[in-house]
């Protein structure tokens, strides 16, 4: 399979090296954020190599040194890292056999290979990797068409195995981008205004002397107002002394609104969807149902702004010296936040080097990138000595970019025996690509939020649509579905309150959820059974599995009054991963949403570590049944109200559902991203099945009780 990374990075050292004691050490540009990616890509090396994983190591990516994969994100690290480290492994593989058998004198096809050493089956001499190329660069590209292994030979693909840092999670000795202490080290904390648009009017200009009394400097870059001591908590204590000798000017704060009326009011960039990606074209007006159809129906589904939620709020380290930053950062995307920075600070991009560090991960773009940054204008102001900076709980909540809030309109005609004949579905929403991609006029830095605190802010950027195939507000808005005359709309839209960013599935989690939900209420119009009606429109045999392991999980569930069952289907993008959730679940007399069971199933091609895919699935299916259930951002004119676990609530260990996962493995295929695919799935389970139990059918997130019961007085 073509890989892109390779394409960028065809040398094979830039992907393995054999160190002088036999170990081996492979470079990613993908970053572990609990994901499990370092356990993968070792087992795929090691299983080419034919060593044992525990000789492998996994070195965190550090920009300058290590391949640059762009951003872990989209569920693209196995197809992308994976592939390209399967293909350099088989290539080292090939180049040392050749190696030895020059070495010892035999032919090729007569050398054996035992955890790293080539052996001779006749003579039985033989030579290590280590003998061989340790310490020495291969100098040579890889070989995109090297043979790889047939899944026959495989003895550690598909296996159990340890996730790599496991140990020392458990035993408390991994050490967090948090836990850093190095000599003469500051910590350091930003003081916040009050929301987006204030702006810093005085200081009192006795506050600095005040806290150098205290061992505490004072940092102040137009309106970025932080500080800095040796003494953590002491500078904790600092933050309220200069926000109280801080006084801004509020300008006229977030507007209050509808966002949900706003969503279709607003000016917008309106584009047709064809094949997945939109097109440069006038967007076709509704028409009426074809001749034929026997009944339309419509419907309007909605969703909130939602967080990251990241539970360890977002840290930096950074290191200003010689005219040289260095920073470490739990960002998915090192390079492009090199890159930004670069922007912001005005130095030369190959001058800053930012090394991965294990901090609070967050399947998106969460405030660590911002954090970076935060860290990197201490440490200019304050030279010589690393500042380690970390956000509280309140700057991640009130501070990160949130998942848009989205508005999608669906519209379907049957005919009489309940196929699709036409098929609408307009989907609004903010922009989902607002991670610090360097660009004209600093448009990097313009996405970093200290940077329009500065006295010299960049142009704010605006941002224009996503054009590739299911990026943004379009992903999955596309089914998979055989449905005739599709007509599908992407609206990026104008002027919403609060800032926006990557979140987990991006797009692809309300429209599935809109769209599963709907063939459900289709189906019903139609009295077919769901499961069948979904299968009836599809011809794709491996969706048609995973639906139907689903649909079979929950079918074997008891029977229990008052409970109601859904499923949700999704292909991740139409290309990636295959995911089917179905859901038990009851509502409570209180209007709680209690979930019970939870049946997931997923196609994600050949599987390699098969408890961190499972891992994957299940984690991806909660997160999304706590955004259906619970989280919502809220926000007036004076900033964001939902600042802690009490005002944006999420799913709790009470209502963690008994889940059974089935994975479909299919040794030799293609690796497909699997992360995200289950998200949207999940929503529309959850409110099929509260549909199921209630008869009432819920078309905003969140399911909270309140909008059950105005639901239910609706009738």
């Amino acid at each position: 399979m073509a890989s892109v990374s390779l394409e960028r990075h065809p040398r094979l050292d830039s992907w393995i090296e054999i160190a002088t004691d036999g170990r081996i050490l492979l470079r990613t540009g993908k970053v572990d954020i609990g994901q499990r990616i370092s356990t993968a890509l070792a087992m795929i090396a090691a299983e080419e190599l034919d060593v044992d994983p525990s000789m492998i190591d996994v070195v965190r990516t550090e920009t300058g040194r290590d391949p640059d994969e762009g951003i872990t994100s989209g569920s693209y690290s196995m197809e992308q890292s994976g592939n390209a480290l399967r293909h350099a492994a088989a290539t080292a593989r090939r180049h040392m056999v050749a190696r030895a058998a020059e070495a010892l004198g035999v032919d090729r096809a007569d050398l054996e290979i035992d955890d790293g050493v080539i052996r001779a089956r006749d003579t039985n001499r033989s030579v290590s990797y280590a003998e061989l190329q340790g310490g020495q660069p291969f100098g040579i590209a890889v070989d995109p068409d090297a043979a790889v292994k047939a899944p026959s030979s495989h003895r550690f693909i598909g296996t159990a195995a340890t996730p790599r840092g496991m140990a020392d999670i458990v035993s408390g000795r991994y050490e967090f981008l948090h836990d850093l202490k190095l000599p003469d080290m500051l910590h350091a904390r930003v003081v916040r205004p009050p929301h987006y648009h204030a702006r810093l009017k005085a200081l009192d200009d006795g506050v600095a002397e005040r806290l150098a009394g205290r061992d505490i400097s004072l940092v102040r870059d137009g309106s970025f107002l932080a500080v800095a001591g040796r003494d953590e908590y002491a500078v904790i204590r600092a933050v309220d002394t200069v926000a109280a000798a801080a006084e801004w000017n509020l300008g006229e704060g977030l507007e209050p609104q509808d966002v949900y009326e706003r969503l279709w009011t607003n000016p917008r960039v309106s584009l047709p969807v064809v094949d997945g990606g939109p097109v440069e074209e006038p967007v076709p007006a509704p028409t009426p149902p074809p001749e034929g159809a026997m009944v339309t129906l419509s419907a309007r589904y909605e969703k909130p702004y939602h967080m990251h939620g990241s539970i360890g709020p977002s840290a930096a380290m950074a290191w200003w010296r010689d005219n040289r930053l260095e920073i470490r950062s739990h960002s998915q995307g090192v390079y492009i936040l090199r890159d930004a920075i670069s922007e912001a600070l005005g130095i030369a991009a190959e001058n800053i080097r930012i090394r991965h560090a294990p901090g609070a991960g967050c399947y998106g773009h969460n405030g660590a990138d911002d954090a970076a940054l935060d860290a990197a204008l201490v440490a200019r102001a304050l030279p010589g000595s690393p500042v380690l900076l970390k956000w509280t709980r309140e700057e991640e909540h009130g501070w990160e970019p949130y998942g848009t809030c989205t508005s999608m309109d669906l519209r379907a005609s049957l005919d009489a025996g309940g196929r699709v004949v036409q098929w609408s579905h307009e989907s609004c929403g903010d922009s989902y690509a607002l991670r610090p991609r360097s660009g004209p006029g600093r448009a990097g830095a313009a996405r970093l939020l200290s940077s329009r605190y500065l006295p010299d802010p960049p142009p704010a950027f605006l941002p224009g649509p996503a054009m590739g195939k299911h990026l943004g507000i379009h992903r999955n808005l596309d089914p998979l579905y055989d449905f005739a005359g599709r007509r599908l709309v992407k609206h990026l839209v104008r002027g919403l309150p609060l800032r926006t960013s990557a979140l987990r599935s991006l797009g692809g989690y309300a429209n599935v959820f809109a769209i599963e939900c709907f063939i459900d209420e289709l189906a019903a119009m139609a009295g077919i059974d769901p499961v069948a009606f979904r299968l009836s429109h599809l011809r794709d045999e491996r969706a048609r599995r995973t639906i139907s392991e689903a649909a079979e999980l929950m079918a074997g569930w008891p029977a229990a009054e008052g409970r109601g069952r859904g499923l949700g289907f999704a292909r991740y993008k139409n290309v990636q991963a295959y995911a089917a959730v179905a859901v038990e679940l009851e509502v409570t007399d209180a209007a709680e949403v209690k979930l019970h069971r939870m049946a997931l199933a997923a196609d994600a091609g050949e599987v390699v570590d098969r408890a961190g895919l499972a891992a994957q699935i299940e984690g991806g299916a909660l997160q999304a049944a706590s955004w259906t259930l619970y989280e919502e951002v809220t926000f007036d004119g004076g900033g964001i109200t939902s600042r802690d676990w009490e005002t944006y609530p999420i799913l709790r260990f009470d209502n963690v559902p008994a889940i059974t996962t089935v994975l479909v493995d299919r040794p030799g295929d293609p690796f497909l991203g699997a992360g995200e695919t289950v998200c949207g799935p999940t929503a529309a389970a959850i409110g099929n099945a509260v549909f199921d139990a209630t008869g009432l059918r819920l078309r905003r997130i969140p399911f909270v009780p309140d909008a059950i019961r105005t639901a239910a007085m609706a009738g």
